[in-house]
């Protein structure tokens, strides 16, 4: 899919490495910014959106979602909305096993539930539309305030191997949603990053994904949290605040400024940097901060480069890295052909 083929932004991507993208975003902008340009930010919503989106059993026997048959990842497609936007899904089930489609923080009538007890699951090689809406915040008519739909959520299986999706999401079947409110800033590249049990976006070990950007790039995080364990999310060298974009509003903004933040299974946030800011270029180590968890492997890298694409000091370390020492270029992510990879607007 053509990522201006869809309302121009419309791009749906899971977010394993930098490059190799595919992700649905609302919102309309060009590729490049200037320094004099202003940012870009997030129309309003209120646009009736369609897609498709198939499961499929994935050759190394995990699971993945996609929006071309054949083209499955892990995460999944990343969806992009924008408060008052409706969006319908066309969900094909390829595997051989019960799936479904289930999604947090959307608002949805019973039938999209996507879970066994109300009968909204799909069945091997059937076919179900979810539907999603979003609302924008506004006063209720007993008074008070009903907030909005915009924030970090995400979606999974909930029928893979339980009524709860254990199998399933222990596979790889879940992905990233993002809901913007109309003015919101839109982040140049977006990476989704999943700690799934003891591993990040199903990899195990020190196959961590890496994540690049260059120095000034407006770099979006979403992090989700799946499994048994309860992780904490930290990146070195960058900060954000402790709100629904994690972004201040300005200099009374009472938001507590992180740079490592607790998450249980089901949990999810997520935030924006200017990658490198007041700290320049550099391979940033991102990880869980559990020490047990880091040591076995729960840390991957945020490559953030020089204008020429260079790395000062970079000297690749984990598996599928750059053998050679000292590199001041970044080695190719191993996952940069994977289409599971962060999204560029």
């Amino acid at each position: 899919m053509d990522r201006r083929s869809f309302n121009r932004r419309m791009l749906v991507g899971g977010a394993a490495a930098a490059a190799g993208v595919t992700s649905l975003s609302v919102a309309g902008a060009p590729d490049a910014r200037t320094a004099e340009a202003p940012p870009r930010t997030a129309p309003a919503g209120g646009e009736v959106k369609r897609i498709k989106m198939y499961a499929e059993k994935l050759p190394d026997g995990q699971m993945g979602y996609g929006l071309e048959k054949g083209k499955a990842s892990i995460p999944g497609p990343l969806i992009e909305l924008n408060e008052g936007d409706t969006l319908h899904i066309e969900f094909e089930n390829t595997m051989d096993v019960d799936a479904s489609l289930h999604v947090h923080g959307m608002d949805y009538e019973i039938s999209s539930d996507g879970t066994r007890h109300t009968r909204s699951h799909v069945e091997p090689g059937g076919k179900r539309t979810y539907t999603w809406r979003t609302h924008k915040p506004g006063r209720r008519k007993d008074g008070t305030w009903r907030p909005g739909t915009a924030g970090y959520w995400h979606y999974h299986d909930h029928v893979v191997g339980t009524d709860h999706g254990t199998t399933g999401v222990r596979k790889g079947l879940y992905g990233a949603l993002v809901v913007r409110r109309k003015g919101d800033l839109l982040p140049d590249k977006t990476f989704t990053v999943v700690f799934n049990d003891m591993t990040i976006n199903n990899k195990a070990g020190h196959d961590a994904p890496a994540f690049e950007a260059t120095v000034g790039d407006r770099v979006e995080f979403v992090s989700i949290t799946h499994g048994e364990y309860y992780h904490t999310f930290h990146v070195h060298g960058h900060r954000w605040a402790d709100n629904r974009t994690g972004l201040l509003t300005g200099p009374d903004d009472p938001s507590q400024i992180l740079d490592d933040k607790i998450t249980g299974p089901g949990d999810s946030f997520g935030f924006q940097v200017i990658a490198g800011e007041g700290v320049g270029a550099g391979a940033w180590m991102y990880h869980c901060h559990v020490q047990s968890h880091s040591d076995m492997g729960m840390a991957g890298l945020f490559l953030v480069k020089k204008a020429d694409g260079t790395i000062p000091d970079y000297e690749p370390h984990h598996a599928g890295a750059s053998k050679s020492p000292k590199s001041s270029k970044p080695a190719e992510s191993p996952d940069a052909s994977d289409p599971s990879g962060g999204h560029h607007h």
